[in-house]
C-alpha cells in the first residue's frame, strides 16, 4: 500500500514530535545541576566530648535515625570495630529502606565523622554523609548532620521535580531532635 503525500507529511510530523518529546528533556538535563546537598543542625545541652563520644558509634544511629525505624524487620550486619575508621553497618529491608551500607571513612576527634553511603537497592548510588560537633557555649554542642551526593545525567532531571532538600532534611531534623532527647533527657536519668 503506497502512502499519499499527505500521509507522508503526517507521519513525518509524528516522528518529529516524538523526537522532540525525547530530545527536550535530555537537553534540559544538560543544564540541571547534578550535585545536591542537605544539612541540618541542632544545639544539645551537653558538652562536646559527651556528644561526640555518643555519635562516634555508628550503631547508636539506630536509636536516633528516622531510617532505622522504617522497617522493624530490617536485617543488619556489622563489620569492623565500631567508632573506628573502617567500621561498616550494612542493612537490608523493605522498599522504604532498601539495601546498602554505611562506612566510617574519617574521624577528626571531637570535631567530625565522615561516612561513605552506598545504596544497592532499590537503586545504586553513593553519597557522603557527616556529623560535626562544635562548641555552642558552656556545656552546649551544635551538631550538624549533612549529606552530599551527585545524580548522573540524565537522572539529574528528577532534581527539578523532587525536593531532596526537604525530604532528607526533614528526616535529618527529626533524627537530630531524637538525638537531643536521648542525650539531654535519657542520659540525665542514668547520671
Amino acid at each position: 500500500m503506497a502512502l499519499t503525500v499527505n500521509s507522508k507529511r503526517i507521519l513525518s510530523w509524528v516522528f518529529i514530535s516524538i523526537g522532540l518529546l525525547i530530545a527536550i528533556p535530555l537537553v534540559v538535563a544538560l543544564f540541571v545541576d547534578k550535585d545536591f546537598s542537605v544539612e541540618r543542625d541542632i544545639v544539645i545541652e551537653k558538652p562536646v566530648d559527651e556528644v561526640f563520644d555518643y555519635i562516634r558509634y555508628l550503631r547508636n544511629q539506630e536509636s536516633y535515625s528516622v531510617w532505622s525505624g522504617l522497617d522493624p524487620d530490617m536485617t543488619q550486619e556489622y563489620r569492623g570495630r565500631d567508632g573506628r575508621v573502617g567500621f561498616v553497618s550494612a542493612w537490608e529491608g523493605n522498599e522504604d529502606v532498601g539495601r546498602g551500607e554505611q562506612e566510617i571513612i574519617e574521624i577528626r576527634e571531637g570535631e567530625r565523622i565522615d561516612y561513605a553511603l552506598r545504596f544497592f537497592e532499590p537503586f545504586e548510588s553513593e553519597a557522603n554523609a557527616y556529623l560535626i560537633t562544635e562548641p555552642a557555649g558552656e556545656n552546649r554542642t551544635r551538631v550538624v548532620w549533612g549529606f552530599d551526593s551527585r545524580m548522573p545525567y540524565p537522572m539529574n532531571l528528577m532534581l527539578l521535580f523532587m525536593d531532596l532538600e526537604d525530604a532528607i532534611g526533614a528526616d535529618y531534623q527529626t533524627g537530630l531532635r531524637n538525638l537531643k532527647e536521648i542525650l539531654e533527657v535519657e542520659m540525665e536519668d542514668t547520671d
